[in-house]
């Protein structure tokens, strides 16, 4: 039998509601609320998985 290398790879999504003064402050709020995790995701986000197999060199 062969061995094979077999990469899983889910993503999680959520979407933030958030007032600012202009978009780059409100990705720089939520970058830094994610940062300190004031904001997280878990299984409740869960939008989709990938596998794949790794292909050696």
């Amino acid at each position: 039998m062969k061995k094979y290398k077999v990469e899983i790879t889910e993503t999680l999504q959520k979407i933030i509601e958030i007032n600012s003064s202009s978009e780059e402050d409100a990705i720089n709020q939520v970058r830094n609320d994610y940062g300190s995790e004031k904001i997280t995701l878990d299984s409740n986000d869960f939008i989709e998985f990938e596998i794949n197999t790794i292909k050696e060199l």
